[in-house]
């Protein structure tokens, strides 16, 4: 049984893109997208409550600032 290397096409593990920069920037915009709406939805209700508004707010921005850093480390402005 002589196996030629060409015919062993090795498939890449399922797992392998699960922690891929690209797949956590979409993860991070899609739950900055979540907690857009949920801040939304919570400042249209009355009463608001205030406490928690300004907690998801701070969220927000902290996945802002780490959506950021993902896109600048995926396509950097400067030379590496």
């Amino acid at each position: 049984m002589n196996m030629r290397r060409e015919n062993c096409v090795r498939s890449p593990p399922l797992d392998s893109n699960l922690h891929s920069l690209s797949r956590q920037l979409i993860e991070l915009r899609i739950e900055h997208a979540d907690l857009d709406a949920t801040i939304d939805r919570l400042a249209e209700a009355s009463p608001q409550d205030e406490l928690l508004l300004r907690r998801l707010k701070k969220r927000r921005l902290a996945l802002r600032d780490q959506i950021t850093r993902v896109e600048n480390m995926l396509d950097p402005r400067e030379p590496a």
